[in-house]
């Protein structure tokens, strides 16, 4: 996906000299107000706005920004395409995209690809890449957040970045100036708390102080919320329009964030016909009202518009895109941010990329960043448990059982804002709310009324209870007595309540099937800083079967994994242990490339006084032109030639100084002085008197002869370089570094892995030995039961160990790993499930972690008398293969993040390990002890695995 290769160039641009924002997000990170997924999010958007120069991703693909260097030496292409997609960047780089987009698992290409590949020379890869991410002509991202990782905080801290640096350039057309937010619910409950949630957060979060405090000043709010037209203006009838006109002159507007309702105001009075065109209603008086609104923000300048929960491929989103797409024609549009809970289809979307290929996604294509739900439970949102009936409970009775169960946990919880813990009961009918639910609660279950809020928009029969709109939106203070909600056709989206706790899906239709997700999840948001908090979901089984659908379809996880995901608290300890002994793991024994340099002097004296003696001011100096043109003659122009051009004022002993200074001790002042006449000179001739002062004239090079005085000093020299095989040996665990640390995201064994693998190494027998014992046991066990007539008292059958521990003494050499990234992490479990490396009898190492590892290879760049030293190569892995005692084959395994891989640095330390490290060590044992192999993740998962397997065949089998 797409998405992934963005976020590891986004990693790798932010770790490299050419980012320009490091020390912005350096400066977030410390703030530590911000949580993790916003934090990335930001970095790639300032990505993609910086590096990506804000550029529709169309044009990014075409130009082979997001290219992952795939090697076409081993797919099956004709010769032909194999060299004109390597000559064609826009070919290379969108037959990357369709290989990714067709999970091709083998080197064999795919119809499509094959396709793109054979029609180079009449494919319009334009119009393919703009048929890909929807035909803007602008940049158009999604980001992927869970309901309550704070994607309305996460829209006012891009706000404020963008003002911060269009303030710094205001003429940069990267910066946007202004902003709209659009929001999904057409209830004023909806767009007010969003308007609040924006103004309430402190742009110090993002930047330094004082220019946070004056930006936040410089914020003007406007909520386009008006349903009715004004009678008073002769200009604008559209009361909205009349809001955001007081802004005027729009020429140097800066700072105007405007929210409003999509469906209910921008989109109001259009409509869409089968071939997905806009037309207006009629020519009705609100007709022209709702074009007035629509074409006034359309003059906006430099306006950024953020969507929140972007719904792809409804009419609703059809029309927005054109509307936008017609304000992008203004000139005016910035940039377009969508927000959603996932980036996944309802159902596969066709993209026609011409009139022979045609791919199929299930994910939103411009998704730029996406931070999945499980990972947000494992670390900030409420940990749910998820209940649903399965023995034929009606409507009432799961009611029944939800509510006593949220009461027995939750019915005491404060959180420590002092809000009470809440229970959400939906209802598909306000009928059914009134006359069914409330009076069962209140009636058969004894439940105080005063403790139950009412909320819906109201019918004839019933109408909204007194208040109701009020308490609603109080819900989340201290002082609401509300603990149970019941609500009909209201709350399913766009409602912030962080006390909600629980949540109840009684029958099919309390919500429409397509919301059970956002529905059930609404009561997952964090209170406070408490990352150990719960909640409590009940659902009919139908309601539980969608749930679970959709889990799969949109967020690839499932009920059982959210029931069971246990929390990776930032900054817990984790203890760490070495079992090199236990294993007897030896030492690595390999040979280094050493080179050591040597400066020699090529000319033994210097001779400063005839070096000085020997500068030429004149050899310094570029006369000037200067065209002057004559407007009595027409187009006469007189030239003229200048020697002189006065520049800053001049003081002999301070330029003395700055020959010193600058040459950073190279020559001192006290090697100055003996010169002084000499250099009197020198200075009087690059510099000319007006009025008794002297100036600088600027036709001269004055840092290039400082620089010439200074060389006066130095006896020419010459690096000399000497190369040298080394032994060397080194240990994959330094003991004495490993300490405890501070659980990373991603780790293994888990720590209940651990204490079993510990376990099992201190009673000194193996994983089988271990099975087999427990086997015996149970067996001995059921013997003596059934002797006794005991058989209803049978223990539960043994279990067996997790993977981890299965293979413990095939890997980890200490306790547990810690991985940069999951690639790494999945990896290593998919290696250790290969029959390969089991039938091999191999091991397998992390050697990634610097902190701890003592088998790093220095590398150089460079031949001969010009080798450079680049730095210490630490591989991921190392698999091995032991024989009397030792390490003898050794394949060095490297796993990179797509985003990394074309790193600089890395490419020429990989150079150095592929060629001359294998080359020296193997001609050194005489025979093949080390080879290497490189896997991205940018290739499919089956793809590395199928190299790894090869690799594993050809070089242990030797």
């Amino acid at each position: 996906m797409l998405n992934e290769i963005i976020f590891q160039k986004a990693k790798s641009w932010i770790d490299s000299p050419d980012c320009k924002v490091k020390e912005v997000i350096s400066y977030i990170r410390a703030r530590g107000f911000l949580r993790e997924p916003q934090v990335e999010a930001i970095e790639v958007y300032l990505f993609l706005k910086l590096k990506g120069e804000n550029k529709p991703l169309w044009q990014l693909l075409v130009e082979g920004f997001f290219s992952h260097g795939l090697d076409l030496a081993n797919l099956q292409l004709t010769e032909d395409a194999r060299q004109k997609l390597s000559d064609s960047v826009a070919a290379r780089s969108i037959y990357e995209f369709v290989r990714k987009q067709a999970g091709n698992t083998t080197r064999t290409p795919s119809k499509e690809e094959n396709l793109v590949a054979n029609s180079i020379d009449t494919f319009d890869f334009a119009g393919a890449a703009k048929e890909v991410f929807y035909g803007v002509e602008y940049a158009d991202y999604l980001l992927s957040l869970p309901m309550g990782a704070g994607k309305t905080f996460l829209m006012a801290a891009i706000m404020y970045l963008d003002l911060y640096f269009a303030q710094t350039e205001p003429e940069n057309r990267l910066f946007a100036h202004n902003f709209l937010v659009l929001v999904p619910s057409g209830l004023k409950s909806s767009i007010v708390p969003s308007l609040k949630t924006i103004e309430r957060f402190d742009p110090s979060w993002v930047i330094p102080e004082p220019a946070a405090s004056n930006l936040k000043r410089q914020i003007k709010f406007e909520v386009l919320d008006e349903a009715k037209s004004a009678t008073k203006s002769n200009k604008a009838k559209n009361p909205n329009v009349q809001k955001i006109a007081r802004h005027q002159p729009f020429d140097d507007l800066m700072g105007l964030v405007m929210v409003v309702n999509a469906e209910k105001v921008i989109l109001d009075r259009l409509k869409i016909d089968k071939q997905g065109h806009l037309f207006l209603e009629g020519e009705t008086e609100k007709d022209e009202l709702a074009n007035e609104l629509r074409s006034f923000i359309g003059k906006i300048p430099n306006l950024q518009i953020h969507i929140d929960e972007v719904h792809h491929a409804t009419d609703s989103d059809i029309k927005l895109r054109q509307v936008v797409n017609g304000w992008n024609e203004t000139g005016n549009t910035n940039s377009v941010l969508g927000y959603s809970g996932t980036p996944y289809l309802e159902k596969r979307e066709k993209i026609v990329l011409d009139d022979k290929i045609t791919l199929q996604s299930e994910q939103i294509t411009n998704t730029i960043y996406y931070y999945p739900l499980i990972d947000a439970v494992r670390t900030f949102l409420k940990t749910p448990q998820i209940k649903f009936e399965e023995q034929g409970l009606n409507s009432l009775q799961i009611v029944e059982k939800g509510v006593k169960e949220f009461c027995e946990k939750y019915g005491k919880t404060r959180y420590e804002d002092g809000t009470m813990a809440k229970l959400a009961i939906y209802c598909g009918l306000i009928d059914r709310l009134e006359d069914e639910v409330f009076p069962f609660l209140t009636g058969e279950m004894g439940i105080d009324p005063e403790s139950i809020l009412r909320f819906h928009i109201g019918n004839k029969k019933h109408p909204t209870p007194p208040d109701a709109a009020l308490e609603f939106k109080m819900l989340d203070d201290p002082s609401s007595k509300k603990q149970i909600v019941l609500l009909a056709q209201i709350g399913k989206e766009g409602w912030d309540c962080r006390s909600l706790t629980g949540v109840i899906l009684s029958q099919s239709g309390d919500c429409p099937k397509n919301m059970v997700l956002q529905t059930s999840c609404r009561c997952l948001r964090q209170v406070g800083n408490d990352t150990e908090q719960t909640a409590l979901v009940w659902l009919s089984h139908d309601n539980a079967k969608t749930l679970n659908d959709e889990l799969g379809k949109k967020q690839k996880t499932s009920i059982a994994e959210l029931n069971s995901a246990g929390k990776v608290k930032v900054g817990d300890s984790l203890e760490r242990y070495s079992r090199i002994d236990h294993l007897k793991l030896p030492k690595v024994e390999f040979y280094q490339l050493n080179v050591e340099y040597e400066t020699v002097v090529t000319e033994s004296d210097a001779d400063p006084a005839a070096k000085i003696a020997a500068i030429d001011a004149k050899d310094f100096h570029n006369a000037a032109i200067i065209a002057t043109r004559n407007l009595a003659d027409g187009e006469g122009v007189t030239t003229s030639v200048v020697s002189q051009w006065k520049g800053a004022a001049a003081n002999f002993d301070r330029w003395r100084f700055s020959i010193f200074r600058d040459g950073f001790q190279a020559v001192s002042l006290d090697e100055l002085r003996p010169f002084t006449d000499q250099l009197r000179e020198i200075f009087e001739s690059v510099t000319v008197e007006t009025d008794g002062q002297r100036f600088f004239n600027d036709l001269h090079d004055i840092a290039a002869i400082n620089s010439h005085i200074r060389l006066a000093f130095h006896s020419h020299r010459d690096l000399l370089t000497r190369e040298e095989i080394i032994p060397a040996s080194a240990q994959m665990l330094l003991v004495e570094k490993l300490s405890e640390i501070a659980k990373p995201r991603n780790y293994l064994p888990i720590e209940k892995d651990v204490d079993e693998i510990l376990a099992l190494d201190a009673k000194g027998v193996s994983v089988e030995e271990e099975i087999a014992k427990r086997r015996s046991d149970y067996d001995k066990a059921v013997e003596l039961l059934r002797s006794q007539g005991l058989e209803n008292m049978l223990p539960n059958v043994p279990n067996g160990y997790s993977m981890p521990v299965t293979n413990k003494d095939r890997t980890f050499h200490y306790l547990p790993y810690k991985f940069d990234s999951g690639f790494e992490k999945d990896f290593l479990e998919t290696i250790l499930g290969l029959q390969s490396v089991r039938d091999r009898n191999l091991e397998v190492y992390f050697n990634g972690d610097r902190d701890v590892t003592d088998f790093r290879i220095v590398c150089y760049s460079g031949e001969a008398k010009d080798r450079k030293r680049i730095g210490l190569y630490t591989p991921d892995f190392l698999i091995i293969e032991r024989q009397d005692d030792k390490i003898f084959r050794v394949l060095i395994l490297e796993t990179k993040g797509s985003g990394f891989a074309d790193q600089k640095a890395f490419i020429l330390r990989r150079k150095f390990v592929e060629t001359e490290f294998l080359k020296l060590n193997n001609e050194k044992f005489d025979y093949k002890k080390f080879d290497y192999l490189y896997l991205t993740d940018a290739d499919d998962a089956n793809e590395n695995l199928v190299k790894l397997s090869n690799k594993i065949d050809q070089f242990f089998a030797a």
